[in-house]
């Protein structure tokens, strides 16, 4: 991978918990976010996946300083962006936009689509001058595929999907180098999401634009992403490209979440191993010793209680080399996968 554009590095975000009225004392706390590291290059897409409440929309926060980090932290092009405030970092926020989850709550009633778009100039004037900016927003409504004339309209008239255009068109408007896209096709049909999607894939193109792509829908991601990251209780357990972490999953997990995908081929279906998980995903306020995961895996040892695994290559599968030698946050991951009896069943999942 060439140098990253944005590098993060043992990234925190914990919520305190806290009790009494008059004397607030701290009772502990949500670690929502709990040592993530990533790497995003020039043009790349890195697809993020993950149960809900898993930390995925947390991290989306912190990379475009919605929400500060509790620790670690977030290098653009080499520079720490956490300590940045002031012009500093409005410099470094028009570099990095984000598209949000729901079309229908993230853009304000009360404005004109031409006011939605064209609202990032006013942050940056210097982008465009005023007497050329309607001009500009006509273009980006063009640009992802919508009349210009509608530049006058009401996001109540549009469909969800339109609304995620002027969404995306709104994140295009200053030109970032980088745009964190959060679950931004969870709330449309499934044949909008293609549209969408394929949008998205074109603009990075003509762009030139890096994605961290964040979504539940595994399909959607590898769809779109060079590079997978899944997350589970607030940490990364495995990465790599999208063929090594769908062809080659060595993490239980991902195994476990790859075996609920659709499989539209009814004979495909009948022969799939489908891994049903055990128990429920733990509170992030009383996370499990050692392996977080160790909870709900049939692998798991006394070993996985006590030590927390390394997000790195297993040995064996770094000696041998090939798609299986990706990071992976288990002891066993170099062991087969085989699910005893009881945690599985066949057919549709």
């Amino acid at each position: 991978m060439t140098e990253p554009i944005l590098e993060v590095s043992d990234l925190v975000k914990h919520y305190p918990l806290t009790r009494g009225t008059v004397f607030r004392k701290q009772a502990g706390a949500v670690r929502a976010v709990d040592g993530v590291d990533l790497r995003l290059g020039r043009g790349e897409t890195l697809g993020i996946v993950g149960e809900s409440g898993c930390g995925k929309s947390t991290v989306a926060k912190m990379l475009v300083n919605l929400e500060r980090p509790t620790a670690g932290s977030i290098r653009y092009k080499g520079e720490d962006i956490t300590r940045l405030s002031g012009r500093a970092l409005k410099a470094v926020r028009r570099n990095i936009q984000m598209v949000f989850q729901d079309p229908y709550t993230s853009l304000n009633p009360r404005m004109t689509v031409g006011d939605i778009i064209g609202e990032p100039y006013d942050i940056h004037p210097e982008v465009a001058p005023k007497g050329d900016r309607r001009r500009k927003v006509r273009e980006l409504l063009d640009v992802v595929g919508l009349n210009p004339e509608y530049i006058n309209r009401y996001p109540h008239q549009f469909s969800g999907g339109q609304r995620q255009r002027i969404g995306i068109a709104r994140g295009l408007a200053l030109r970032p180098e980088v745009i964190v896209a959060d679950e931004p096709v969870s709330a449309l049909d499934v044949s909008v999401q293609a549209q969408v999607v394929n949008l998205m894939d074109r603009l990075q193109s003509e762009f030139d634009l890096a994605y961290v792509f964040i979504a539940h829908d595994l399909s959607v991601v590898r769809h779109i992403s060079d590079r997978v990251g899944v997350m589970y209780l607030g940490r990364i357990v495995e990465t790599g490209t999208d063929t090594e972490i769908y062809d080659h999953p060595t993490h239980p997990y991902t195994q476990a979440l790859l075996s609920a995908v659709p499989v539209p081929d009814p004979g495909a279906r009948e022969h799939r191993e489908r891994i049903i998980l055990s128990g429920d995903v733990p509170s992030p306020t009383d996370i499990p010793s050692g392996c977080r995961f160790r909870t709900r895996c049939w692998k798991a040892r006394e070993r996985c209680a006590l030590e927390v695994p390394a997000l790195a290559v297993p040995a064996t599968f770094a000696a041998a080399g090939g798609p299986a030698a990706h990071d992976s946050a288990c002891h066993f991951a170099e062991e087969r996968h085989v699910v005893p009896e009881g945690r599985h069943g066949g057919g549709p999942g």
